[in-house]
């Protein structure tokens, strides 16, 4: 298992996207993508995830522009 926070996982994910803003689903892509353990782990860290980013100052909810379809906001660093 990865040493990292999960905070710290959020942050370098969002840090090394192009808008420098992921949805939930794409946080847990990149996590997985980096860090094959999170693959076969069992999904407690997707809510471990979702928890840091709802209680953590650092991460903002953005609403997705009517422009963008699909499922979910956009979280970035704040």
């Amino acid at each position: 298992k990865p040493t990292y926070s999960y905070s710290s996982l959020i942050t370098t994910a969002i840090s090394e996207s192009a808008q420098k803003q992921m949805t939930l689903n794409e946080i847990y892509e990149w996590v997985m993508e980096r860090y094959p353990w999170y693959r076969t782990a069992i999904n407690g860290w997707k809510n471990s995830i979702r928890h840091n980013l709802s209680l953590n100052k650092a991460f903002m909810r953005v609403p997705r522009p009517p422009s963008e379809p699909g499922k979910g906001s956009y979280w970035k660093l704040d």
